[in-house]
């Protein structure tokens, strides 16, 4: 099938559909059907516990700090860390590239304040978290991955460097306006223009895998006796939803 590579600005609807599905099959989807080698954020764990995200991506990129640097980007209310929180709006999440440094911070609780006061989602980061305690006490309520907790600043490692642009996070390429999918296993990344696409696989996946699971204990065999589904179970499973077959 041709598809087109084009951003697409996903919408709430969409989004909601994916707080409704583990980032298990999402991951599956996209590296056996799309075939994206790594989607999956290495070492970034969720430090919310127990809250889906799903949320479009606002990129924001850290490089070790230079005096040369520092007098491009530590310029107040129009730095990268200010622009790039600002973009973040509802169904937001601001995604950090801290080059995977495990204790250098994205930042604290008056920084991100930010990020409150413009209802974002959440944060992302394959560096570190500092101020967590507050942030939940005083109901921030961000959805937060990191690598660690941390009470050290940026520095040595890092500074906010360029924002609104292409960026890695744990290993993974994150463009603006990708689907940021998370829960308790961790993160995965949805291109925006493979979004609806991937949602449809997954919710076909997902429910003809609890419809298989049903076969099982109904008839008391092996699991591999249905699992992993093939494209005639899936079908089986469509046709039982008074849904058409599909092709994968």
């Amino acid at each position: 099938m041709k598809r087109s590579y084009k951003t697409v600005d996903v919408g709430k609807e969409l989004l909601e559909r994916y707080k409704h599905v583990p980032v298990a099959t999402v991951w599956s989807c996209l590296h056996n059907f799309l075939g994206v080698p790594l989607p999956y954020m290495e070492n970034v764990k969720i430090m919310t516990p127990n809250k889906r995200l799903a949320a479009r991506a606002r990129t924001l990129r850290f490089l070790p700090p230079r005096p040369d640097k520092d007098l491009e980007t530590k310029i107040g209310e129009k730095s990268p860390e200010m622009l790039a929180m600002s973009r973040c709006g509802e169904d937001d999440v601001l995604v950090a590239d801290m080059m995977g440094a495990k204790y250098a911070a994205i930042g604290g609780d008056v920084k991100l304040l930010l990020l409150k006061m413009n209802n974002a989602a959440g944060l992302v980061t394959d560096g570190a978290i500092r101020d967590l305690d507050v942030l939940e006490e005083e109901n921030y309520d961000l959805i937060v991955y990191a690598q660690e907790r941390t009470p050290y600043g940026g520095r040595p490692w890092a500074e906010p460097a360029e924002e609104n642009i292409d960026i890695q996070c744990g290993g993974v390429l994150v463009r603006p306006g990708d689907i940021i999918v998370g829960d308790n296993d961790g993160v995965v990344v949805v291109p925006s223009w493979f979004a609806e696409e991937c949602i449809e696989w997954v919710e076909d996946h997902e429910g003809a895998e609890a419809y298989i699971k049903e076969k099982i204990l109904k008839e008391k065999v092996r699991p591999g006796k249905y699992y992993p589904p093939s494209i005639d179970t899936i079908n089986e499973y469509r046709k039982s939803i008074g849904k058409g077959p599909t092709n994968h």
